[in-house]
C-alpha cells in the first residue's frame, strides 16, 4: 500500500454553510453516488437527490441531511437535523469524495485508455464512502459471512428501534445507533449474540476515540489496518474495507477484492479474473489515484464491455 492519503491532495471543498453549498473541483456526478450501491445503502437508479441520515463524527449526536447537485461544479446540502451544520457539511464532502481536487484523476481518464474508459462508463462517479469509520466498521461486523440484504435489513430495524429516525422530503430514514445507544442494547431479534457482542467491541472502540475518523485518515493505511483488527470479529478484509472505504485515502490499493479483479479480467478479454500481482503491476501508473481507479472497475461492471 502507498502512504498517500486524501489530505495529502489539494482540497477542493468549499464550504458555504449559510447557503448550504459545496463547491467541486472537477467532474462529479451526485446521481451515480445515488445509483452506487454500497454497504447498507442500497443502490436507486433514476434518483435526483441523496437523503443520508447518519452518526455525526463526534460519535454523540445524528445528523440528517437532503442533498441535490443545482450545478456541475456545485452540491447543495439541506440540513434537516445537526447540532453543527458546519460540521454536517464537511461529513458530508467526506463521504460523496468531494473534499478532494479531483481534476487530477480527469486528466488520468484522458491519458489512460482503460482509466478513460472506466471514467465514460460511469460519469462523473467518485467513490462514495461509508458515514465514518465507526459504521464502517459496524456494517462490517453486521455482514460478515451473511447475505448483505439480509444484514441492511436488519441494520435498518437495528436502527429503527435504537437509533434515530427523519423525515427526509417525504421518506423515513433510520440513522445507525450512537456508540452509547449501541451498547445499551442487549438483545435483538435476528441479530446473534455473538454478533451483538462483536458490535459492542466496535462501540466501546469509538467511544475510546480509537475509531475517530479524521485521526484515522492522518495514521499510515497499513498502520490503520492493523490496529483495526484488533477489534474481535475484524480481519485483514474487513479491517481493509474500513480504511479503503470509509477514510477517503486516494491511492490505497485494495487487496483481495474478487468482484474487481474479475470485472478488469473481463475488461481487458481474460479468461478469467486477473490475480492480485497483475492488477498492482498496472495501478502503478493510476498513481496517485488507485483506490478510485479500482473503485471505478468494481463499478463499471455490466456497462464496460470487453475488448
Amino acid at each position: 500500500m502507498n502512504n498517500t492519503r486524501a489530505k495529502d491532495l489539494p482540497p477542493s471543498s468549499r464550504i458555504d454553510v449559510r447557503q448550504g453549498n459545496i463547491s467541486v473541483s472537477g467532474r462529479f456526478s451526485l446521481a451515480e453516488s445515488i445509483n452506487f450501491g454500497f454497504g447498507a445503502r442500497q443502490a436507486e437508479a433514476g434518483k435526483q437527490v441523496m437523503r443520508l441520515a447518519f452518526v455525526t463524527d463526534s460519535y454523540d449526536d445524528h445528523t440528517a441531511v437532503l442533498v441535490s447537485q443545482p450545478a456541475a461544479d456545485s452540491i447543495h446540502v439541506e440540513v434537516v437535523a445537526a447540532s453543527d451544520p458546519g460540521r454536517a457539511l464537511q461529513q458530508v464532502a467526506r463521504m460523496l469524495s468531494i473534499d478532494i481536487d479531483g481534476t487530477g484523476w480527469d486528466e488520468l481518464g484522458r491519458d489512460d485508455q482503460l482509466i478513460g474508459a472506466l471514467q465514460a462508463a460511469r460519469p462523473g462517479l467518485r467513490p462514495p464512502l461509508f458515514h465514518s469509520a465507526y459504521e464502517a466498521t459496524a456494517w462490517a461486523v453486521l455482514s460478515a459471512r451473511r447475505p448483505a440484504a439480509a444484514m441492511a435489513a436488519l441494520r435498518d430495524r437495528l436502527s429503527e428501534a435504537h437509533g434515530a429516525s427523519f423525515d427526509i422530503a417525504g421518506e423515513t430514514l433510520h440513522a445507525f445507533p450512537t456508540p452509547e445507544q449501541l451498547v445499551r442494547v442487549n438483545s435483538f431479534p435476528g441479530l446473534p449474540e455473538e454478533k451483538l457482542q462483536r458490535l459492542h467491541g466496535v462501540a466501546r472502540w469509538a467511544l475510546e476515540g480509537k475509531l475517530d475518523t479524521e485521526w484515522l485518515r492522518t495514521v499510515d493505511p497499513v498502520e490503520a489496518q492493523r490496529g483495526i483488527q484488533e477489534i474481535k470479529g475484524i480481519g485483514p478484509f474487513y479491517s481493509m474495507l474500513v480504511v479503503v472505504r470509509a477514510l477517503g485515502h486516494t491511492d490505497v490499493l485494495a487487496e483481495g477484492e474478487p468482484r474487481s479483479l474479475a470485472t478488469l479480467g473481463r475488461v481487458l478479454g481474460r479468461p478469467g479474473p486477473v490475480d492480485q500481482r497483475e492488477l498492482a503491476a498496472l495501478a502503478e501508473s493510476w498513481r496517485p489515484w488507485r483506490t478510485w481507479a479500482t473503485v471505478a472497475i468494481r463499478a463499471a461492471g455490466n456497462r464496460l464491455a470487453g475488448p
